[in-house]
C-alpha cells in the first residue's frame, strides 16, 4: 500500500494488500477528474473520502454479456412495463439517492465529496445514469463510469419494488447493444450474485480492461 501525493500516478494494482485490507492499493491523492479516470483505466477505484482509499480487489466481480439472471417474477414484472426508463436525465439525483442510508443499507461510502466528483465526471461525459420513474417520481436508478468500452457500475437504489433491478437490466442491455466489452461491478455481493454477476481473477480483469479502454464506445 502506497501513500499518494499530488503527483498523478498509481502503483501497480497487483501490489494491493492481502488479508484484512484485501485489495487496498493506495491512500491519499484527490478525487479530481484526471485522477479518477486514471484510476479506472488502471483497474482501481476509490472507496472512501476521508481518507481517500483506492482499491483493486482480487477476484473482481463482473457481469458477462447475457449473464443477467431474469427470474420468473421479474420477467413478469418487466412485461407489465410499469416504469418510464431514461438515461442521463437525472444523474445527480441518482447518485444522491444512492448516498442515502436505508434500513437495509445502514452505511454508505458515497460522501458529498463523491457526489461532487462523480457529478463532474458526468458533466465531462465520463459517467452515466439510468433512471426509473413512476410519473414524475424518481423511484430507482443506477450510475457508473465509462472509459472506452468499459462500464463500471457503481451503485443503485430503489424506492419502489424492483426499480433498481429494472434499471440494472436496462443498463446491461443498453451497454451490450452499444458494443461495450467489460461491465465491472467491483465486489460480488448477495444481490449482484443473485442477478448473475460472477468473479474473475484480477489478472484476467486487467488484461480485459487494457483491451476495453482502447475501444471507443458511445453511451
Amino acid at each position: 500500500m502506497r501513500l499518494l501525493t499530488r503527483q498523478l500516478w498509481f502503483p501497480d494494482p497487483r501490489t494491493a494488500q492481502r488479508g484484512e485490507l484485501d485489495g487496498l492499493v493506495a491512500i491519499g491523492g484527490d478525487l479530481s477528474l484526471e485522477r479518477l479516470l486514471l484510476a479506472y483505466k488502471s483497474g482501481i477505484f476509490p472507496w472512501s473520502a476521508d481518507p481517500i482509499t483506492w482499491w483493486s480487489p482480487d477476484p473482481r466481480a463482473v457481469f458477462e454479456h447475457g449473464s443477467f439472471r431474469l427470474s420468473k417474477s421479474l420477467a413478469k414484472f418487466l412485461r407489465k412495463n410499469p416504469f418510464t426508463i431514461t438515461r442521463d436525465r437525472a444523474f445527480k439525483q441518482v447518485i444522491e439517492a444512492c448516498a442515502v442510508t436505508t434500513p437495509t443499507r445502514r452505511e454508505t461510502w458515497i460522501s458529498q465529496e463523491f457526489v461532487a466528483a462523480y457529478t463532474a465526471l458526468h458533466q465531462a461525459g465520463h459517467a452515466h445514469s439510468v433512471e426509473c420513474w413512476l410519473g414524475d417520481d424518481l423511484v430507482g436508478g443506477i450510475y457508473g463510469v465509462q472509459v472506452g468500452a468499459l462500464f463500471a457500475g457503481e451503485s443503485m437504489f430503489h424506492r419502489a419494488d424492483n426499480a433498481s433491478k429494472v434499471a440494472l437490466h436496462h443498463l446491461l442491455q443498453h451497454v451490450e447493444s452499444r458494443g461495450f466489452q467489460l461491465f465491472d461491478t467491483q465486489v460480488l455481493n448477495p444481490t449482484t450474485e443473485q442477478l448473475g454477476a460472477s468473479q474473475i481473477p484480477r489478472e484476467d480483469y486487467l488484461q480485459r480492461l487494457s483491451r476495453a479502454i482502447r475501444q471507443p464506445c458511445l453511451f
